[in-house]
């Protein structure tokens, strides 16, 4: 979890203790009428993995565990009850129309194609009848293989070596022998790497692969993509499922060619595999570095109706940028308390999102 700064925070920092405190006091119904009356605006919440972990045998990035299962229930109990849940597609609809959203409106998403997704956050979809869209990155399903970031994160925590030589980043360190070390360490090198052209992220990712020998193709039981066929149950239950390309490269980091084949593919690809059309897409990483005009454009281009990035915040009903849609990241650390505070006060609780763009 980052703060403002880029900077790690312990659970329960100020943003946190915020959320609590107003949770505990009793403030948020009062607090949500009045905010309600006095600016309307649509929330999307992002989640990744809906994953119980034991952190010291998790091999991967905890920061993409948005809740345990247990407490991902709890959430959308409570958004069932004290919000008006939509779909993304409900809410292209209205835009279309020129109607307003209603109240309190809150569209739940998930990125990536995780199959915890599957066996864990859509049950409890499906029993409290909640929709949500599910962005996959097409070139992974039925795969087995993890993605490249999760891959990388993975190598740095497991590799038996005692120095960290990446010349593409100008970086050489001791590897540390602490694992929380090692986990900060795996999230640095993730950050600076994300900075780098497409190819040279890959290339980098697949010099350690070979130099470690911890090959990707492998796969790894705790980071498993779903199969098609999860995806189908879940599309014909009401789910929607969305792109977030073929590779989930960062779409602004590529050449025009590919960038448009990512697009362009992933979105056939659904459309053949779940026999119906596929409007919506979510920008692989998803920050100002990640999508840009161009990237825009051709998400037009190739037919899609609304883009969700990861830059965080809500969307004024009056002004709703359909192909930069904002969201509210989930993080494990929320409990209760703070999850409710930061969907009635989210630009005092939720997290800014840091600029990687000068």
């Amino acid at each position: 979890m980052l703060n403002h700064a880029g900077h790690r925070e312990t659970p329960f920092g100020l943003r946190g203790h915020l959320g609590r405190l107003c949770h505990h006091a009793g403030l948020l119904r009062l607090l949500q009428q009045a905010r309600r009356c006095l600016y309307r605006d649509l929330r999307l919440l992002a989640y990744h993995r809906v994953l119980t972990v034991a952190p010291d045998r998790f091999d991967f990035d905890l920061g993409l565990v948005s809740a345990s299962a247990e407490c991902f229930r709890q959430q959308m109990q409570l958004l069932k009850r004290r919000f008006r849940p939509m779909s993304l597609g409900q809410v292209v609809a209205a835009i279309d129309a020129g109607e307003r959203l209603p109240p309190d409106a809150v569209v739940v998403t998930f990125d990536d194609g995780y199959d915890d997704n599957y066996h864990h956050a859509f049950p409890v979809l499906r029993e409290l009848e909640i929709p949500a869209a599910f962005f996959v990155s097409t070139g992974h399903i039925d795969s087995g293989r993890p993605f490249a970031y999760d891959w990388l994160v993975h190598m740095i925590l497991r590799a038996p070596v005692g120095e960290l030589a990446l010349p593409e980043l100008d970086l050489a360190r001791s590897m540390p022998t602490d694992r929380a070390a090692r986990r900060d360490l795996a999230q640095h090198v993730l950050d600076r790497l994300k900075d780098l052209d497409d190819d040279h992220q890959m290339a980098l990712i697949a010099r350690l692969e070979q130099a470690w020998d911890l090959p990707s193709a492998a796969g790894h039981a705790d980071c498993r993509p779903m199969s098609w066929a999860q995806l189908r149950e879940m599309h014909a239950a009401g789910c929607e499922i969305g792109s977030h390309g073929v590779h989930h490269r960062m779409l602004a980091k590529l050449p025009q060619p590919a960038l448009e084949a990512e697009l362009r593919d992933s979105r056939a690809t659904l459309e053949r595999e779940l026999g119906a059309p596929v409007t919506l897409l979510s920008y692989p990483v998803g920050g100002d570095a990640s999508f840009d005009a161009r990237v825009v454009e051709a998400a037009m281009a190739a037919g899609y109706r609304a883009a969700c990035s990861y830059i965080c915040g809500t969307n004024p009903a009056h002004a709703i940028d359909r192909y930069a849609l904002r969201r509210l990241p989930v993080e494990r650390e929320m409990d209760g308390g703070w999850f409710a505070a930061m969907l009635t006060l989210p630009k005092l609780v939720s997290y800014p999102t840091v600029s990687r763009v000068s």
